[in-house]
This record gives structure tokens, sequence and C-alpha cells, in this order.
């Protein structure tokens, strides 16, 4: 008969193996994040785009008590759909990130990867304002330091993070050109730079001095953060009375639309946004008014 004192002892050996058993999982689960980053790094991959990827895939795991399955994969895809509300392009980027994992960490077979089902892709189409909300946008903003920003992202068609990576060395006032260098997909391309653009950055200059980093953070170490732009453009949006839903990227849609609605190419669109094709770049004439003004309502035909 067991004495009443090998229950405690008995609790403590089990709780002690359980610990050990989830020391092990997290182990291993880390050596599998570790070579998902690796892999990623080794390809060339931004440190943004590994970030989200890893990201997604500690999503995934927290759900999965079998993480190397196609059908847990697909009911966790079920689940951003229905319960969390997630767009199909979050969820096409979730499913990338968990079939890299489910590759590199196990013997699944690649027919197999055939029964991951994606959602079909949404087309949306870009948030952009008009150039009297542009206008107004920079006008609300006082700080020099933020306004250049915005003036910049809108003048040179730039993503937040180009923005805030931009060296004083980007800039080329003999040829006026704007240089953003590894851009999105790792590669470099060149843009314009106004006269009215170059003028704002030299008073900017005047005020801030910085070293290397354009926009500097408190401590000139670095740039801005994406986060402090992001929370500069809502504030400055909502004082200049936009109520649309827009955010900083809308600079970028904004910038290739109107050049689109006053007759630049889409050629040369492209390569001042750098995409890789035309296709890519498409997207801007479905909210180019330029076409749509010179058509005439029917409604107004009506006597």
């Amino acid at each position: 008969m067991n004495s009443s004192n090998d229950v405690p002892v008995k609790k403590v050996e089990a709780i002690s193996e359980r610990n050990a058993y989830l020391k092990s999982k997290e182990l291993e689960e880390l050596k599998a994040l570790e070579k998902v980053r690796r892999y990623l790094l080794q390809k060339g991959y931004s440190p943004k785009t590994i970030k989200t990827y890893i990201n997604h895939i500690k999503r995934y795991v927290l759900y999965s008590t079998d993480v190397f399955s196609i059908d847990t994969a697909n009911g966790y895809i079920v689940e951003l759909l229905e319960e969390k509300k997630c767009s199909h392009a979050y969820c096409n980027q979730a499913i990338n990130a968990i079939k890299l994992y489910i590759k590199i960490n196990s013997n699944v077979r690649e027919d197999q990867f055939l029964k991951l089902l994606r959602p079909k892709k949404e087309r949306k189409l870009p948030k952009v304002m008009s150039q009297q909300e542009v206008k107004r946008l920079f006008d609300v903003t006082t700080n020099i330091k933020h306004k250049t920003a915005l003036m910049l992202a809108y003048s040179c068609g730039l993503r937040i993070s180009e923005v805030i990576s931009m060296t004083l060395n980007d800039i080329d006032t003999d040829r006026m050109l704007v240089v953003i260098r590894q851009g999105k997909g790792r590669k470099d391309r060149i843009s314009t730079l106004s006269a009215k653009m170059h003028k704002q950055l030299v008073d900017y200059y005047q005020v801030y001095r910085p070293k290397h980093f354009i926009f500097e953070n408190t401590n000139r170490d670095r740039g801005l953060s994406e986060r402090t732009l992001q929370k500069v453009f809502h504030a400055s949006a909502e004082k200049a009375d936009i109520h649309k839903y827009v955010t900083f990227h809308s600079l970028r849609h904004s910038f290739a639309t109107h050049l689109l609605d006053s007759g630049v190419d889409i050629r040369y669109i492209q390569e001042l946004l750098g995409h890789s094709s035309t296709k890519t770049t498409e997207i801007y004439t479905h909210v180019s008014t330029a076409s749509l003004q010179k058509i005439i309502n029917p409604l107004d035909r009506l006597d």
C-alpha cells in the first residue's frame, strides 16, 4: 500500500516531467523558427519580411497542436477568416509562412501542399487623396520635420520604410534626383526632386542639421520609426478634415494617381514606383479620374 507521503512526491515528479517536456518542446520550436529565419536570410529577404513571416509562424504554433499537419493549417486559415475577420491578403501571407515552416521542418511531401487552400485574392482599390486634400494635409502640419517627411513621401512616391531610411547622400541636388536604395524587393530606383521639395529640404536642414539620416530620431542614431510617422499622418489627416480612411501609404497612391491624371505614361510611373511589371501599376487606372471626367453622365443628358 502506498504511503500518503508518496502522493506529493509523485505530483512533484509529474510537474517536473511536464516542465521538462514543455522546455524541450519550446527548444524544438525555437530551432524550427531559426531554420526558417536562416533560410529567408540566405534568400535575401528583408529584415521586415523575415519578422513578418516569423510572427505568422509563432501565431500558428500557438494555435496548433500538430504544427506539421496540412489539415491543421487549413483549420487555422478558416479561423483567421471567420473569427478574426482577417483579409485574404493577410491569410495568403500566413499560408506562405506556414508552408515554408512545414516544408523546412518536416517530411511532408511537396504534393501535399496542394491541399493548402488559399482564399481568392481580393481586388481592393488604392486609398487615394485628392490634390486639395494633400495640400490641406501639408498646410496643417506645423512641425517642419514632419511636414518635410510627408512632402517627400508624396513628391517621390515613397513607402514609409523608404522615408525613414533616406540619408543625406540619397539627395542628388546636382541632377535634381532622389535615390531610393534597396526598396521593396531589394531594388534601387530613382525619382525626381522637385524644385519645391528641394527648397523644403534646404529649409528643414537649416533647422535640424541632420548628420546621416534625413529624418533622425531623438537620439540621432537612426531614422524616425514607422509608428511615429503613422501617428503624424493620422493627426494631420484629422486636422485637415480628411474624413475617408487613409494611411501614410496613401501619399504614395496619391502620387501615382495624380501623375496618371496629368497624362504621365504608365511606364514612367512604373519606374518611379519601382514596380516590376506595369500590371501592378495598372491598379491606378481604376482610381484615376482624368478619363472619367470626360464622360457625360446619361442623367445629365436628360432634358
